[in-house]
């Protein structure tokens, strides 16, 4: 029988997830709808429960993605939808959630790995912004995401939903300290390319060839002067319209794939 009460222990620890501190504590988080959760079962992301509405789990897409998760032996419940639209976090709860477990790295080990690009994003607040970098990084075949302090919780539920999936396919670090980050990444060969619309050097000038690190700013304030005075080139998206600026994820997608046309 679907669970139906909303203070089955299991529903209650969920709806605790929805707190960041929690997740922390935990390190856990939530994975919402098919996309999401059948990409997380199709690389094999660890996750420790599938929650369910019979009427999605009838559908084509619930019956394929309950079959992938019996031969993962993940643990399935099934609820009303009353009990699901309690823990869901969109307005249109889309049938479908699991907890999953976070998996977490040391820039150090990634790059111990000689990575030839990463896209470093600083202080972005914004989620739909830093999920949809996340995406153009994944899409951009770059190596991993790093960010800074002041950046949105990489697993805000908003965050998620913009990577459609990519945060599934490459590292997305944290970084505890700017400096020393800027060291290892001088250290390791990598060059630090900052984008501001103040520069005097155009993008496309810049040679993206070589093991690179791409750094994207603030929505308000652009890149700190910590990165700009430390960036072997700062660079500029050319702008003959007369926007002033533009979304910090669009300067990043054009950034990235820049190096993606310079490496082609």
């Amino acid at each position: 029988m679907p669970v139906a009460s909303l203070q089955n222990p299991r529903i209650k620890y969920i709806r605790k997830l929805a707190h960041r501190k929690f997740r922390d504590k935990e390190q856990k988080f939530l994975v919402e709808g098919s996309l999401m959760v059948a990409e997380a079962l199709r690389v094999s992301w660890p996750l420790e429960l599938l929650v369910y509405t019979g009427e999605w789990g009838a559908s084509a897409a619930g019956q394929t993605i309950l079959r992938l998760a019996g031969e993962a032996n993940l643990k399935c419940l099934a609820v009303e939808k009353k009990v699901f639209d309690s823990i869901a976090s969109t307005d249109t709860p889309p049938g479908v959630l699991a907890v999953a477990c976070r998996r977490e790295e040391d820039p150090t080990g990634l790059l111990e790995r000689k990575p030839s690009l990463l896209l470093l994003a600083e202080a972005v607040r914004d989620p739909g912004n830093f999920g949809t970098m996340i995406r153009s990084a994944d899409a951009a075949g770059a190596d991993a995401v790093l960010y800074t302090g002041g950046t949105v919780d990489l697993y805000n539920p908003k965050t998620l939903r913009a990577t459609m999936g990519s945060v599934f396919h490459l590292p997305v670090l944290p970084v505890s300290g700017v400096e020393e980050l800027l060291e290892q990444l001088s250290r390791a060969g990598l060059q630090l390319v900052a984008g501001d619309p103040g520069a005097k050097e155009i993008l496309a000038g810049c040679d993206l060839t070589r093991p690179t690190v791409l750094a994207v700013g603030n929505e308000a304030r652009g890149c700190s002067e910590k990165i700009l005075q430390r960036a072997d080139r700062v660079v500029r998206i050319p702008m003959p319209g007369r926007a002033e600026s533009l979304n910090a994820a669009m300067a990043a997608a054009i950034m990235l794939y820049e190096a993606v046309r310079q490496r082609s």
